[in-house]
């Protein structure tokens, strides 16, 4: 199962962050969930990429992504000056796969936002129920376009 990390800037197009996710995983069958720094839950770019792949977007306040800081392929200090956290993207898919999941797709960028993509190897419903440090788990894929 593959969990999708987004990072963007505030008010990137959905369209950028959108492309920016289809070039490292073009199926939308194969993303479980989306995840993300909760500080970005509001944009629209995370709405948009998590109902083009029909999933939750699920989103971490910044201490909890900075404590992946150790598994992290690509941590930053501008990111953590911005942000409280040395990354986002693939820290929050590793956050969401848990602490067996693994990097597959270290952090892509564009111009305004990252994706990176971790894989998971606990259970659908582990993650659906048991996700003890995400505030926000909302269900974009039912939300209006």
């Amino acid at each position: 199962m593959l969990v999708l990390g987004l990072g963007c800037e505030r008010g990137t197009p959905p369209a950028e962050l959108l492309d920016l996710a289809l070039s490292v995983i073009p199926i939308p069958d194969d993303v479980a969930f989306v995840a993300t720094l909760d500080a970005r839950a509001e944009e629209p770019a995370m709405h948009a990429v998590a109902r083009h792949y029909a999933v939750p977007l699920v989103t971490f306040p910044a201490a909890r992504l900075e404590a992946e800081t150790a598994r992290l392929a690509n941590p930053s200090e501008r990111v953590f000056a911005i942000t409280g956290c040395h990354g986002v993207a693939e820290a929050a898919a590793l956050a969401l796969a848990g602490g067996s999941g693994r990097l597959v797709v270290e952090k892509t960028k564009s111009a305004h936002a990252t994706v990176a993509i971790a894989e998971s190897f606990q259970s659908l419903a582990a993650l659906s129920f048991g996700i003890e440090s995400a505030p926000s788990h909302s269900d974009s894929s039912r939300e209006p376009a």
